[in-house]
């Protein structure tokens, strides 16, 4: 996925929430802020 620019709007993606259930960032449309937040494992 390319790199977005400051001040763009994000292009759409889908992840598992930690129930297992897909979100989508459209889910969030209209929505002021939302924050993502991405955990990394280290092994």
């Amino acid at each position: 996925m390319p790199r977005v620019a400051l001040d763009q709007i994000a292009p759409n993606f889908s992840l598992a929430d930690h129930r297992g259930n897909r979100v989508s960032l459209t889910d969030f449309r209209g929505v002021k802020n939302v924050l993502l937040v991405f955990n990394r494992t280290f092994a």
